[in-house]
């Protein structure tokens, strides 16, 4: 019995999984050859019978060239798929293998990576443990064109609990598009269509709303108190303006990139839902609801900025047209939520409970729920210690960046109160 444990023990232990793994990649279409380089660590890779010298674990590199390319074949070229115009690209040539030092540093640019993966291998009475050890892949494919649109599904998940794989994509002008791949992230268009774009955003855009339960009980909040459809046009017109200017800064770096800023959205959107619940407890009125809608609209579409960050790398050159896809998305789960939302309370109001019992009862559910997320949020935020920032030409260029933003807010505010001017009927007032 002893003795199966030490061996379950062993076998677990030949087979564990890192916790965090980083891969790198550069990818480069040359003429009717596409050259595409890997970098990945020793230890995510097992199964491979490893030969060492010495009891002390040390890799054995007069005999290791063809576990590498075992590793190599088993963990990356299996995991990685490449297409040229929509079609699949045929298995790639294995051109070159070599294990490096965990210090090397030649994988910062392509050319230094290529000349490293070509060169010659590390001499042989170099320590190297397996657990520190990375392997440097050179893989090709035979393509139409360097002109084609390419994707890649790296599949690399399983080498680590959790994994990161940086993508650099060289395009025949020159330029290099970097992307930052986290788990399996699927088909990446690296050169990508305003069509696949569009739709790729409007579903983000579409699923954060209605998955988010922070935004839809804000929304719940916001009408609760109101029964015209005049009213909840305008209070939804003035949170979609407001979260469309700052989403649109965020994505054009006019937010700040202190990691104390997602926090604070966190605690601005906190606090929101938390005042929203209050005042439909104490009574509101249309001419309050949308200046406030409004104003926290700018704390929500910082919100929404937050979870597009990553997302647009995906984005290619259609920067802008992302972000009005992102948000049209946004809008679709908007009105899809109010269409079925405020039926719903002028039925309830109506045939089971008494508007003010109603609205008393959900806006107190509401208010106990945002408070923990106001106490949770803010402490996240208090562990920050925030000090005067240098007062220099970064200072002053970001504060400029800041005072277009108020301006562009307070116009896009000021244009709504013109245009709608005073209500003429106040039967959204809460009923006391």
């Amino acid at each position: 019995m002893a003795v199966s444990l030490v061996l379950v023990g062993g076998v677990v232990r030949a087979h564990e999984i890192p916790n965090e793994v980083t891969i790198r990649m550069f990818f480069k279409p040359e003429g009717e050859r596409l050259r595409v380089l890997v970098r990945a660590p020793l230890d995510a890779m097992n199964d491979i019978d490893w030969r060492y010298r010495g009891p002390g674990g040390l890799l054995d590199l007069t005999r290791i060239q063809s576990h590498l390319e075992h590793a190599a074949t088993l963990w990356l070229a299996d995991n990685l798929e490449v297409r040229e115009n929509g079609a699949r690209l045929a298995y790639p040539r294995v051109a070159a293998l070599r294990a490096s030092l965990p210090t090397d540093q030649a994988f910062q640019s392509y050319e230094q990576a290529l000349a490293q993966t070509l060169g010659p291998p590390i001499p042989p009475e170099t320590d190297l443990y397996k657990n520190q050890g990375i392997l440097d892949a050179l893989f090709e494919y035979t393509i139409a064109s360097d002109t084609s649109a390419f994707a890649v599904d790296a599949r690399f998940a399983r080498l680590g609990l959790q994994t990161q794989t940086i993508l650099k994509v060289s395009q025949p002008s020159g330029a290099i598009r970097e992307f930052n791949l986290h788990g399996d992230q699927g088909l990446v268009d690296l050169d990508p269509r305003w069509s696949s774009v569009g739709w790729r955003f409007i579903k983000q855009g579409f699923l954060h709303i209605v998955r988010g339960t922070d935004h839809l009980l804000f929304l719940l909040c916001l009408i609760i108190p109101l029964r015209s459809l005049r009213a909840i046009v305008l209070v939804a017109t003035a949170f979609t303006i407001a979260h469309s200017i700052t989403l649109i800064a965020a994505a054009y770096e006019l937010a700040p990139s202190g990691l104390w800023f997602p926090p604070l959205v966190d605690a601005l959107v906190a606090t929101s839902l938390l005042y929203m619940a209050v005042e439909n407890l104490v009574g509101v009125t249309l001419e309050r609801r949308w200046p406030v809608a409004f104003v926290f609209g700018l704390a929500h579409g910082f919100s929404f900025s937050l979870a597009l960050r990553d997302t647009l790398q995906f984005a290619g050159t259609y920067l802008l047209s992302s972000l009005i896809a992102f948000n049209f998305g946004i809008e679709l789960g908007q009105l899809l939520v109010l269409v079925l939302v405020a039926p719903t309370l002028y039925l309830v109001f109506r045939r089971l409970v008494a508007e003010r019992i109603g609205t008393v009862v959900l806006s107190v559910l509401v208010a106990h729920t945002a408070w923990h997320w106001v106490t949770t949020s803010y402490g996240r935020l208090l562990l920050f210690r925030l000090a005067m920032p240098p007062i220099d030409a970064a200072f002053l260029a970001a504060t400029l960046r800041w005072l277009m933003l108020l301006v562009v807010a307070a116009g896009a505010g000021w244009a709504i109160s013109t245009l709608t001017g005073k209500p003429a009927v106040t039967e959204e007032h809460t009923r006391s």
